[in-house]
């Protein structure tokens, strides 16, 4: 048995060498990239930024003593580099062992404002772009616990920032009070069907600690470091600036709050507001939203998705449920699209009737839109192109597909900023350009389409050639000009970003990053292909140790990682969206870091769950997973590559559910590996992933994939390593610790692991170190030493 002290160790060098390295920075270029602004991190958050005080309300993790997030990513430099030049020049100013976070451009793209939380607070800073000096605008008094933090106005001279009251409410330490009575709720009869959701109030007290984190007021701040007051004290959860700046919708959070579902369904109203902080009008106001119709495409009634269209000066977009909200309805219309005029004198009128619900919408100008609409039973989205000022005229079908068919995917249109600093569809003369992944079967070769509106039709302007780079395009920076933003890799070659004129064929170097895995610069790499009995294609990416002889055919051990997916079809689900010319990236979730130390990984291996016509692909989950797996396990052993009786599985979330349904069903297995997964379906009983009918509409199905009614049956070993503070719905931490006491009662081979503080996924350096020892010490304990 390998050490078992409770206390944090680290990898031995082989997996150190590839866990603990400089990240590349974050870029944010300006719209015409001539300049990009670098922001720089830490890999890993430390143990004791996680240890700070955490209130958990309402579905929100605030520290108490800074009015900020709790797990926000934080970066602790910057610099800004002129293209033109390739010169960087480091920030002057910036705050003292920062942790800046939520970089926003202004306007004119002449400043860039974040804020820094520090001991005591949240603060808003600027950059200054042509001086490369930061300077602070508040003192930390900043609400960044919710909703928008700040926004500049159209004059780039002013910003509206969220701050806290002067008359604030201090938090009540719950530990400090004796309870007065019980804490009651109550149903009168409604089915009120939620997933269950983690973090919400429980009681009086929480509820006075949201009021007390989330409540702030508006006030408007000069650069000069002068303000006043905007709008009073509320709980804001969104605050938005018209496209020309003459207006702002913002929305309040009200009473009564609720202990089964998180903030974002509480009572809310959204109303309209000059520059100045005048009162125009309400738009909507929600009510509480415990109750909703079954199934994911069920919606609220009433006005919903709050939007300024991006092509007007001011007009208010929403959508309105004609079916009620609910998905069963048998009905013509699904959704209307809705918009109301400046100056919101006249009433809202109707754009478009949406058979399906709507999905998204892309703006272009008076008479021409984009929208999408997407019905979840048959997997199908439809494309259309509209009259936005003719609601009776008739639509263009651009494309209706399976939106999990990737193979036939045509990409998404370009868009160009307009005169408001806003994103609209990129047209000209009839022409669009649509920019696309490429997936087909012999490979991903993504492209630039050009678009005749008229005709319908495509012609093709430009397709990478990726034969032994993978070039990715990233942004459009001029369409008319041919000029984007491009990433190109290889396994062995670090991502970099190019420009690539599609007009003149130029391609011109922007970055310069190293590759910081040089150890594992010369793994092989390949996307195999293979079958399951029914026919079904798989694919997964296979990895192997530097300096492998193929022709040796040495039986390595081997570990898989997978997530499984629902399908409707076999064709969409045996497509490959895997290229072998992708950097081999290891990051702390993933198995690569053993390709050091002697295992051949197979990583994303396909675990398709499909459930044609009527049938629904958890019907016969654990057959098919059980397939998946014996499928994967043969195209290599077919290889030649592996010892099949030293194979581990592993994955996080649902793929630890899957690794624990595999472990309980079949003996393919020496070895698994689950990471903050749920193992008792029951506890999830209104859903679960892609599963909408509850537990008392397919009690069988419920059951029979829960590992943890299977236990009996497990006799591989397991190990199960989950987050303290799991705060993702269905993954609660005492999914691991029923399911490791079930285990142990029936004497598994099995190991527990809580990692402290952690949520869903891991921060700290220490917790992630850990955990790779964890997997290192169970993976040669089980697969290289073989013990029993």
């Amino acid at each position: 048995m390998y050490n078992a002290e409770a206390r944090f160790q680290v990898p031995d060098d082989k997996i150190l060498s590839l866990a603990d390295y400089t990240p590349s920075p974050n870029l944010l270029f300006n719209h015409e990239a001539t300049i990009y602004v670098s922001l720089y991190r830490s890999l890993y958050k430390r143990i004791e930024d996680l240890a700070e005080a955490e209130l958990r309300l309402a579905g929100l993790r605030v520290n108490p003593k800074t009015h900020n997030l709790s797990r926000e990513t934080y970066f602790n430099d910057a610099g800004i580099t002129h293209i033109s030049t390739g010169l960087t020049q480091m920030v002057n100013g910036l705050p003292y062992e920062g942790k800046m976070s939520r970089f926003v451009w202004n306007h004119s793209q002449t400043k860039m404002s974040f804020i820094n939380t520090s001991i005591v607070g949240t603060e808003l800073w600027v950059i200054d772009i042509d001086t490369c000096v930061a300077n602070r605008i508040t003192p930390p008094i900043i609400n960044g616990a919710i909703g928008t933090t700040y926004l500049w106005m159209k004059d780039d001279l002013s910003i509206l920032v969220s701050c806290m009251p002067e008359d604030s409410k201090s938090v009540i330490n719950k530990s400090t009070i004796v309870s007065s009575g019980p804490n009651i709720t109550e149903n009168n009869g409604e089915m009120a069907q939620v997933r269950t959701y983690q973090d919400l109030l429980r009681d009086v007290i929480d509820e006075y600690n949201f009021e007390a984190i989330a409540s702030s007021e508006l006030r408007l701040y000069n650069l000069d470091k002068t303000y006043k007051l905007w709008k009073g004290q509320a709980i804001y959860d969104d605050v938005s600036l018209s496209p020309n700046g003459e207006y702002l919708m913002v929305t309040e959070i009200l009473r009564p709050y609720s202990y089964l579902v998180q903030y974002d369904r509480f009572p809310m109203t959204t109303s309209l507001y000059d520059k100045f902080g005048n009162y125009i009008n309400t738009i909507v106001s929600q009510p509480l939203l415990e109750v909703l119709p079954q199934g994911f495409m069920a919606v609220m009634e009433g006005r919903r998705g709050l939007r300024w269209r991006s092509d007007h000066g001011a007009s208010v977009v929403w959508i309105e449920a004609l079916d009620k909200g609910d998905p069963k309805l048998d009905v013509p219309f699904r959704d209307a699209i809705v918009q109301w005029k400046a100056p919101f004198l006249l009433g809202p009128e109707l754009i478009f009737k949406t058979m399906d619900r709507f999905a998204g919408i892309v703006w272009c100008k008076e008479d021409f839109a984009l929208v999408y609409e997407q019905w979840w039973s048959n997997r199908m989205l439809r494309t259309i192109f509209i009259n936005p000022s003719d609601a009776t005229a008739s639509f263009v079908l651009f494309k209706e597909r399976n939106f999990q068919d990737r193979y036939n995917d045509p990409g998404n249109f370009a868009t160009e900023r307009n005169e408001y600093g806003f994103n609209i569809l990129f047209e000209r003369n009839g022409k669009m350009m649509l920019v696309g992944e490429g997936l087909s079967e012999k490979g991903k070769y993504p492209f630039i389409d050009e678009y005749d509106i008229k005709e319908n039709s495509t012609s093709r302007l430009y397709e990478a050639n990726n034969k032994e780079c993978l070039e990715t395009i990233v942004s459009s920076i001029d369409c008319e000009a041919g000029n984007f933003i491009v990433r190109i890799e290889s396994p062995n070659i670090y991502p970099n970003y190019f420009f690539r004129n599609i007009t003149n064929g130029t391609l011109d170097r922007i970055t310069g990053f190293e590759n910081p895995f040089e150890s594992i610069r010369h793994v092989h790499k390949q996307v195999i292909k293979y079958q399951r009995p029914d026919g079904t294609l798989l694919s997964a990416s296979l990895y192997l140790p530097a300096g492998y002889s193929k022709t040796s055919r040495a039986k390595l051990p081997m570990i898989m990682w997978a997530y499984p997916a629902e399908f409707k079809d076999k064709d969409s689900a045996g497509q490959v969206t895997a290229s072998p010319n992708e950097f081999t990236f290891p990051f702390y979730g993933s198995p690569l870091y053993w390709v050091n130390k002697g295992y051949a990984i197979l990583d994303d291996a396909s675990m398709p769950i499909i459930g044609e016509g009527d049938e629904e692909p958890n019907d016969t989950y654990i057959e098919q997973l059980v397939a998946n797996a014996k499928a994967a396990i043969d195209a290599v052993d077919g290889l030649g590559y592996i010892d099949r009786k030293r194979v581990a599985i592993g994955g996080h979330s649902y793929g630890a559910f899957m690794t624990a349904c595999l472990l309980s069903h079949c003996d393919l297995f020496a070895a698994g590996i689950a990471r903050s997964g749920a193992f008792n379906r029951s506890l999830t009983p209104f859903g679960f992933q892609s599963e909408e009918r509850n537990l008392w509409q397919a009690p069988n199905v419920y059951l029979n994939m829960s590992p943890f009614f299977n236990a009996d049956t497990m006799k591989t070993p397991l190990l199960i390593i989950h987050g303290e503070a799991d705060n993702n719905p269905g993954t609660h931490t005492m999914q691991s610790e029923r399911y490791f006491n079930a285990l142990k009662g029936l004497g598994a081979k099995v190991r527990l692991v809580l990692l402290p503080y952690e949520s869903h996924s891991y921060l700290a350096k220490e917790n992630i170190l850990h955990m790779l020892w964890e997997q290192d010490q169970w993976l040669e304990k089980y697969l290289k030493e073989g013990k029993d």
